[in-house]
């Protein structure tokens, strides 16, 4: 009885869990396109990778600040030898015997005997000690090598050119979350214009149906407006996935799940910008850029790497001081002693077959192709604003035109449906004013999403960034 209440009670549970994690699963979430930005910003790839390489960046100026820092090294070793080395040395032994008797038959001790005498040869002696230890102890401190202080100042250069990359990963990740979004809207929107559209076919559809009853209407008539309505399902459908394509697309850009339920809040409105003169945009574009910037920061890095392989050309000064504790014996009861020195070392290179001098060429040529880059982009930037600020032109014109177009489709389609019911007018005259209506719409919609789109992308050429968006990268901006 237990187990079966047991085994009841983990059904129950597991049931609930499942409702509850349905439940949560079903939930929608919903985005401004302030909130889709700061959720991009977060889970963007690129910003992250963007974000390491500042890590990595001041990790390396660090590093370079610890060459220019004293080194301090110690090392300590213990030896025996299991055959003790010998070497050829003369037979002190028979030094010392032919002294001896030297003296002894030079002062007549004794009768001169030259038998007493040793030859003097040399023979394998050992001098070492079976077991030996050494302890030291060494400081060096770097007065001067100009690829150490170089390489600090390319470091730093390094890790403001990693910061210019991350603000251009987040204007970038700004521009397509906009872009995005705004493909989102417009979807959403020409699928309620489509639908509006389907509603008042529907609409009229009933209206003739009803006039058909009463004899006032012909049956041609109402096939027709049947005919319409129908038609117009295959584009609703079509529409409806296109508009959750755009969804999914845009999770992939927030680095959502695709499972996640996602909607998006806010309309596409008409605000137009005052632009200032072309030339003025230009020389902005040039100075804000954040690729162009990027590229000139690189260039400095660029010719750093060149003084630092120059830096071969200059001697190196180096301060050092050691200590040391050593130890030998036979068997283990050591003789110690110590030593101290103190002193500089200075090295220079005279000769390495050139190997600086081409290095240093390589660099040169790798700075030019830098410049060459950086007009290459030039031009490419002042063509893109160029052909940004006249499509500007260009919609805002066409959009004044757009929105009284729309009114006078409006009326029109009014005034048919009230001529058709009068009976002066046909029901292909109902069919055209509302086709012409939903093209208007369309038209419109589609221009000032182009409008924004192309708005961002003038922000995104000119460098513009909006302080709230960096605000999430401040702690390595301040690196």
């Amino acid at each position: 009885m237990k187990a079966k209440v047991a085994v009841k009670a983990s059904v129950l549970v597991m049931a609930f869990l499942i409702a509850f994690g349905n439940l949560s699963y079903a939930q929608s979430r919903t985005f401004t396109l302030k909130e889709a930005i700061e959720t991009a910003l977060k889970n963007n790839r690129e910003v992250r990778i963007a974000k390491l390489e500042v890590d990595k960046a001041a990790a390396a100026v660090d590093e370079a600040f610890g060459y220019a820092l004293p080194t301090v090294d110690f090392s300590a070793g213990f030896s025996r030898f299991l055959e003790k080395p010998r070497m050829p040395f003369p037979d002190f032994q028979a030094m010392l015997q032919n002294s001896i008797y030297g003296v002894l038959f030079q002062e007549k001790l004794l009768p001169y005997n030259p038998n007493k005498f040793l030859p003097l040869e040399t023979k394998l002696q050992s001098f070492a000690q079976r077991n030996n230890f050494q302890l030291q102890a060494q400081v060096t401190q770097i007065l001067f090598n100009s690829a150490v202080f170089r390489g600090i100042g390319a470091s730093q250069i390094y890790l403001n050119l990693s910061k210019i990359r991350l603000k251009g990963a987040i204007s970038k990740t700004v521009f397509d979350v906009k872009k995005a979004f705004y493909g989102v809207l417009l979807a959403k929107e020409m699928l309620n214009i489509t639908r509006e559209r389907f509603k008042n076919a529907q609409e009229n559809l009933q209206t003739i149906q009803a006039m058909q009853k009463q004899g006032l209407v012909s049956d041609y008539d109402a096939m027709q407006a049947q005919v319409q309505v129908e038609n117009i399902k295959p584009a609703v459908t079509q529409l409806e996935n296109v508009y959750k394509n755009a969804l999914n697309g845009f999770k992939i850009l927030l680095g959502l799940n695709q499972e996640s339920q996602i909607e998006i809040t806010g309309t596409l409105t008409y605000s137009p910008a005052n632009l200032p003169p072309e030339k003025e945009l230009l020389e902005e574009a040039l100075k804000s850029n954040f690729d162009i910037q990027t590229l000139k920061t690189k260039r400095q890095v660029d010719e750093e790497f060149i003084e630092i392989d120059r830096s071969s050309y200059w001697p190196t000064l180096v301060a050092f001081g050691n200590y040391s504790y050593n130890g030998m014996d036979e068997k283990y009861d050591f003789k110690t002693y110590s030593s101290a020195t103190i002193g500089l070392n200075l090295s220079l290179n005279i000769f390495e077959g050139l190997r600086a001098y081409h290095k240093v060429q390589q660099d040169k040529i790798a700075t030019m192709q830098t410049d060459e880059q950086i007009k290459n982009l030039k031009d490419y930037i002042a063509t893109q604003l160029k052909a940004t600020v006249a499509e500007l032109t260009r919609i805002r014109e066409q959009i004044e035109a757009m929105e009284r177009n729309v009114k006078l489709a409006e009326k029109a389609y009014k005034i048919a449906n009230v001529r058709y019911k009068e009976g002066d007018g046909t029901q292909l005259e109902v069919k055209n004013a509302a086709v012409e209506l939903s093209v208007a719409k369309t038209n419109r919609i589609k221009a000032i999403h182009d409008y924004a789109v192309a708005q961002a992308r003038l922000d995104n050429i000119l460098g513009k960034l909006n302080p709230n968006y960096v605000s999430f990268v401040k702690k390595y901006l301040e690196k």
